[in-house]
């Protein structure tokens, strides 16, 4: 894998005007219409509670199985190596998320960490909260990586014909879960298992880009504003300890305290006993001594 953290070398001033004045309209208009399908919830007959069921296990296995595990600790910062079925099928339970394929996915987040909270952060929190949140992904936003810097930020998942399929073909594969799911269970399970569950995932994602930069404890040393959150780390599958992750980006554990309970890592160990998961990497008591945050 390339070194994330290089300096990205700089655009043609005619290129850096366009992209600032780009309104990313296929995002947009996408938001908006999983936005609005929520309202569909207020039709009669469109509520069961199968359909909360199945809302909950998409939740839990597009956004917790998919997003945390597989596109956060795994692809992005190969904090570990799952067998390539599990790697393949997380991939695929992460695609469903809605959030970009993979190589989109990962490029933009080893940028993010390249660039934490400075210039060239695609959600550079001192933005402001609601840019953090969700306006940096479809407002004039000059730090949104291009097709060239996605493909050189994820080189390594370029490199892989069944990553690649995902990131040409998530959209379709949302579409084809939505059929599979009126067809299974009707207007419900569509309103439920697609808009509701979007828009949660969504959110919960995206609490950790602005929550988890402004509110909440820091406990080790990091250039950028990265906090501790506790309330978006139980509801965001440990992802809130956020500032235990920008100080040990590789970790696969992200709480790393008794009380900062991590669920993806609770998976992870699982996975591991199972002889599914190896290569897990962890900071030392040594690594996380020095960079303690001192009073």
């Amino acid at each position: 894998m390339r070194d994330s953290t290089r300096i990205r070398a700089p655009r043609p001033l005619e290129s850096y005007r366009a992209s600032m004045k780009s309104t990313n309209w296929p995002i947009r208009i996408g938001l908006w219409i999983v936005n609005v399908g929520v309202l569909l919830v207020f039709i009669p007959g469109s509520f069961s509670w199968s359909a909360v069921a199945v809302m909950f296990a998409l939740w839990y296995i597009t956004g917790g199985i998919g997003v945390s595990l597989c596109f956060h600790r795994t692809l992005t910062h190969r904090s570990l190596v799952l067998a390539k079925p599990i790697e393949y099928a997380t991939a695929l339970f992460a695609s469903l998320a809605l959030q970009g394929g993979p190589i989109s996915w990962v490029a933009t987040h080893r940028i993010h960490h390249a660039h934490s909270d400075k210039d060239g952060d695609p959600h550079d929190a001192r933005r402001g909260l609601l840019w953090t949140h969700v306006q940096w992904l479809y407002q004039p936003n000059e730090a949104r990586p291009s097709l060239e810097e996605k493909h050189r930020y994820a080189a390594d998942l370029l490199q892989d014909p069944f990553m690649r399929f995902l990131e040409a073909q998530s959209l379709w594969l949302q579409v084809a879960l939505g059929i599979a799911l009126f067809a299974a269970g009707g207007l419900p399970w569509l309103v439920w298992g697609i808009f509701v569950r979007l828009v949660a995932v969504y959110h919960i994602t995206w609490l950790v880009n602005s929550a988890s930069h402004r509110f909440g404890y820091r406990t080790y040393v990091t250039t950028d504003r990265s906090t501790n959150c506790w309330w978006v780390g139980l509801l965001a599958w440990g992802e809130g300890w956020h500032n235990n992750h920008h100080a040990f980006p590789f970790s696969a554990r992200h709480g790393m305290r008794w009380f900062e309970f991590d669920q993806t890592w609770l998976v992870i160990r699982i996975l591991a006993a199972l002889h599914l998961a190896s290569a897990v990497r962890l900071p030392s008591e040594t690594m996380k001594q020095r960079r303690l945050l001192r009073a």
